[in-house]
C-alpha cells in the first residue's frame, strides 16, 4: 500500500518552487524585527497560517502575499540566509534536487544589484549543498509586468551567471493581457547563452499563452500548463515534442485555476502521454511539501507508486543541468528506489 509515508522517503526533484514564496515563518518574523516592519502577526503559526493563500479569487490575489517576503529580501545576509534555509527544508522532504527561481530584480529596491542578489543566492545555496547534499540551482525570472529591457537585463545576467549556478531563465507573474512574446528578445538571449527555458503559462490565461511560450520564446517546460487540454492539437504537439509540464495542483487550487484536484487535467496528460512532474510552486503560500503533492495525485487522482516514480524520474530527466550531472542523480535515484520496498 502506497503511503504518505513512503512517499516522503522516495528521492525527488522539485523544478518549480518560487524563493520568495518559500521563506519559514520564523525567518519572516526574525528578518522584520530587525528591519523594523510591522506584520500582521507576531506568532509564527499564525502568521503561517495568514500567509496560506486559501482565500485569493485568482492568481493576481494570490501574488499579493508576495510583497511581504520581497519587502524583507533587500540585503545579502537576509537573502543568503533564506537560501539555506530552503535547501535544509528540502532535505527534510528527500528532495536531492531542486530548481529555485526567483525574479533577482525584486531584491534591488534597496540598493543591491542583480549580481549582488544572485551571489548572495549562491552562497547560501552552496552553504546548504554541502550541508545537506541537495544539488540546488537557479532559475532567473523576469516579470510579465516590466518592461522588456529590464528581462533583457535579467537574461544577460542570467547568461553570464550560467558557469556558476544559474541554469534557466523564466517569465513570471500576472499572465492575463500580458503575452509572453513580448519579452521575446530577452528568451532569444537566454537560448544564444544556453539557458534552459521555462515559461509560466496557461494558468490565468488560454491555451494561446502555451502556444506563444513555446514559438516565441523557446520553452523547453511549461510552468503550470494547466489549460492546455482546451487545445487538443496543441497538447498532441508538447506530447511528441517531449515538453515537460511542471504541474502545480495544489497553487492551480488556491487561484481557481481548477475546481478540486479532483478535476486536474494532470491525470488526463499522464494517461494522454505527456510528459508530466508535480512541483509545489511555493512551500509557504501554498502551505505544501512536494511529498504533500504526490500524496494528493495519490489520494484525489489515483496515482500509483509506478505513475509516480514516472513523474519523479521525468523531473531529474528534464532537469536543466548538463547530461554528466543528470546521469549521476539518475543513478543515484534508480538505486534509492529500489531499496524502497
Amino acid at each position: 500500500m502506497l503511503t504518505r509515508e513512503l512517499i516522503a522517503r522516495l528521492p525527488k526533484a522539485e523544478l518549480h518552487v518560487h524563493f520568495d514564496g518559500s521563506l519559514r515563518p520564523e525567518t519572516i518574523l526574525d528578518l522584520a524585527r530587525a528591519n523594523g516592519m510591522t506584520l500582521p502577526h507576531s506568532d509564527a503559526e499564525a502568521l503561517r497560517a495568514y500567509m496560506l493563500v486559501d482565500d485569493a479569487r485568482d492568481l493576481e490575489e494570490y501574488l499579493a502575499r508576495f510583497t511581504i517576503t520581497i519587502a524583507l529580501l533587500q540585503t545579502p545576509e537576509a537573502i543568503e540566509r533564506v537560501a539555506y534555509e530552503i535547501v535544509e527544508d528540502a532535505a527534510r522532504d528527500n528532495l536531492l534536487y531542486l530548481e529555485v527561481r526567483y525574479c533577482p530584480v525584486l531584491s534591488t529596491e534597496g540598493g543591491l544589484t542583480i549580481d549582488q542578489v544572485l551571489d548572495a543566492q549562491l552562497r547560501g545555496f552552496e552553504c546548504g549543498d554541502r550541508e545537506f547534499g541537495v544539488v540546488t540551482r537557479i532559475i532567473n525570472c523576469s516579470l510579465r509586468n516590466y518592461h522588456p529591457a529590464v528581462s533583457i537585463e535579467v537574461a544577460e545576467r542570467s547568461v553570464a551567471y550560467h558557469d556558476r549556478g544559474v541554469v534557466g531563465f523564466d517569465l513570471a507573474g500576472g499572465e492575463a493581457g500580458r503575452p509572453p512574446g513580448v519579452h521575446r528578445e530577452a528568451f532569444d538571449i537566454a537560448r544564444r547563452g544556453y539557458l534552459g527555458i521555462t515559461v509560466h503559462a496557461g494558468e490565468a490565461a488560454g491555451p494561446e499563452s502555451i502556444a506563444e511560450a513555446i514559438f516565441e520564446c523557446h520553452a523547453n517546460r511549461l510552468g503550470h500548463g494547466t489549460r492546455l487540454r482546451e487545445d487538443p492539437a496543441l497538447m498532441n504537439y508538447v506530447r511528441d515534442r517531449r515538453i515537460l509540464i511542471e504541474t502545480n495542483i495544489t497553487s492551480n487550487l488556491q487561484t481557481h485555476v481548477v475546481a478540486s484536484a479532483a478535476e486536474h487535467p494532470v491525470r488526463e496528460y499522464l494517461d494522454r502521454g505527456l510528459k508530466v512532474t508535480l512541483s509545489t510552486d511555493s512551500w509557504l503560500m501554498s502551505g505544501v511539501s512536494l511529498t504533500d503533492e504526490y500524496w494528493l495525485a495519490h489520494t484525489e487522482l489515483g496515482f500509483t507508486r509506478k505513475e509516480i516514480e514516472l513523474m519523479i524520474f521525468n523531473a531529474f530527466r528534464g532537469a536543466f543541468i548538463s547530461r554528466p550531472e543528470r546521469q549521476a542523480l539518475l543513478k543515484r535515484v534508480r538505486a534509492e528506489l529500489a531499496a524502497i520496498a
